[in-house]
């Protein structure tokens, strides 16, 4: 009996190590398992980082999209929150990676980590509505919804990274015509979801009208686009103009490139004396205005006699209606970033103050607190004040409206110009700040967008480049390299026509957060009646 007892026992630790040897592949692949859905939501996110300019790699984020979907699908609120919160991080992690140029990493990871708990929000909200029947239509328009809020909180918005504004080469770029950005982010959205359930139902379901609906999911926005292709025209409406754009680049890159405003001023001043010598040996035809970029001018011309005197000879020299982008201070008050309509004959006739001032750029919400993380917020010693009214310039004729470089992000900021009668939207913008970034290429891609959205060619001056003509169908006629003093000279039409996407104005947008609340009500009423039949 005791041999035996002393046998069993001698045998129970190497049982005991067995099965701690076949337990630990458990575990390891319980803990693989966990990981690969977080890994995956990440990963989805840098594909559509990739399907962004200046890669025209635009279906890339329908791709991203349905890896997402596949992620989110059944999952619960909080890990739906989570997934969507990874995917954040891998999509606007190198995206927005330009907004730590010059002042380091904590305010770019400050940004991408708010905006990314705004995009969670997302993916909570399409893992409640993945077992609806049509999700992909739900979980669209929950893309779509979160969208609106990031436009719009905290601090006025930040509109960067919208799914719309990767698309300026796609197939789906018509749709921006007929329902603005928010109908072409849906249809980009919808198309990915729809990828997903088509490749899951038809694969478990082959004969059920199920697949069918999921197919059709990814067929009806391509559809859309093509039958929207004849709102796109770039052909000319009220006649033609022709115009020029002046990059008179920057003494140096980054934030200090403001220690050298004069130096700014020259180069504009000097680049546009430049083409008025080209005009007179005939090398390029007279244009019947100019644009000079946003912070050409950061001295102020109405108090400071040599800057005025400086603007008011180039203009003079090329002798057409000129278009300055400057700095105004007022005694008391906020600072203004103005543009300033200057006639050669009369000077300054007219002004625009820029509306949407830039959060953390042009003004520093809650300074004290801020700065116990950044001392950079000290750069902007004084906050720049918002303007209140759309700013068209009568230029020779020709109807020009002033979006100031952050605006076209804003839909509401351009949409708002072209009602007040734009033929033409001007973006004058400084990138100057954020060197040779990606930056630059994402906000011109914006304003393709803008172009067919609103069926007007757009004209980019910017500092440093780069600076663009774009025809109303959004196709770029000329551009310039970044850091180099240039100037072009583009026949543009003039439009006055209003496309469905000007005319309807935040309708489809909030149409679209309407449909989302209705997929997110649906869970819930099923919830609290699951809840009463089992309390």
């Amino acid at each position: 009996m005791s041999s035996s007892v002393t046998r069993v026992a001698e045998s129970e630790p190497s049982q005991s190590a067995g099965s701690a040897d076949v337990a630990s592949p458990g575990i390891a692949q319980r803990w693989a398992g966990r990981l690969v859905r977080p890994g995956v939501a990440g990963l989805a996110g840098v594909l559509l980082y990739l399907s962004f300019p200046p890669r025209p790699l635009w279906w890339l984020a329908p791709l991203a999209l349905a890896l997402l979907a596949g992620c989110l699908r059944g999952r619960r609120a909080r890990a739906g929150f989570g997934l969507g919160f990874l995917f954040g991080l891998g999509y606007l992690l190198p995206l927005l990676v330009w907004t730590s140029e010059g002042v380091g990493p904590v305010p770019w990871l400050a940004l991408v980590t708010l905006e990314s708990l705004l995009i969670g929000l997302a993916g909570l909200g399409i893992a409640l509505v993945s077992r609806l029947p049509a999700a992909p239509v739900w979980s669209a328009a929950v893309w779509v919804a979160v969208e609106a809020l990031r436009a719009r909180a905290p601090f006025g918005g930040f509109s960067w990274g919208r799914l719309a504004y990767g698309q300026a080469d796609g197939i789906f770029l018509p749709l921006a015509a007929v329902g603005g950005t928010p109908l072409l982010s849906f249809a980009v959205a919808l198309c990915g979801f729809g990828l997903y359930a088509a490749a899951r139902l038809t694969r478990r379901q082959p004969a059920r009208t199920a697949a069918a609906l999921a197919a059709l999911t990814v067929v009806a926005p391509v559809g859309a686009a093509l039958a929207a292709r004849p709102l796109v025209s770039d052909a000319a409406e009220d006649g033609t103009a022709v115009a020029a754009v002046i990059q008179g680049n920057v003494p140096r890159a980054g934030f200090d490139f403001n220690a050298q405003r004069r130096q700014v001023l020259d180069n504009h001043a000097n680049r546009t004396l430049q083409l008025a010598e080209d005009v007179k040996a005939g090398r390029v035809p007279k244009p019947d205005f100019v644009l000079w970029p946003e912070n050409s001018s950061d001295i102020d011309p109405f108090t400071q006699p040599d800057a005025h005197a400086v603007i008011d000879n180039a203009v003079r020299t090329i002798g057409v209606p000129t278009a300055i982008g400057s700095v105004l201070a007022p005694e008391t008050g906020p600072l203004r970033n103005t543009m300033i309509l200057w006639d050669p004959a009369k000077g300054p006739v007219d002004t625009y103050d820029k509306r949407k001032i830039q959060p953390f750029g042009e003004r520093i919400p809650m300074r004290s607190f801020v700065r116990l993380f950044s001392s950079d917020v000290d750069r902007v010693r004084r906050d720049f004040g918002p303007g209140k009214e759309p700013g068209v310039f009568d230029m020779a004729g020709s109807d020009v409206g002033m979006v100031t470089c952050y605006e076209a992000a804003f839909d509401d900021a351009v949409r708002s110009t072209v009602q007040a009668g734009a033929q033409i939207i001007a973006v004058p913008s400084n990138n100057a700040t954020f060197g040779r970034t990606e930056m630059t290429y994402q906000q011109l891609a914006m304003d393709r967008i803008r172009a067919v959205e609103h069926s007007r060619s757009v004209l980019v001056p910017v500092t440093s480049g780069v600076s663009a003509v774009i025809r109303p169908d959004g196709t770029i006629v000329s551009q310039t390299k970044m850091f180099t003093a240039d100037a072009l000279v583009a026949e543009v039409p003039l439009r006055s026509a209003q496309t469905p996407a000007t005319r309807l104005g935040p309708l489809p947008e909030y149409a679209l957060v309407l449909v989302a609340a209705g997929g997110l009500g649906t869970v819930l009423a099923r919830r609290l009646r699951a809840r009463r039949a089992n309390p």
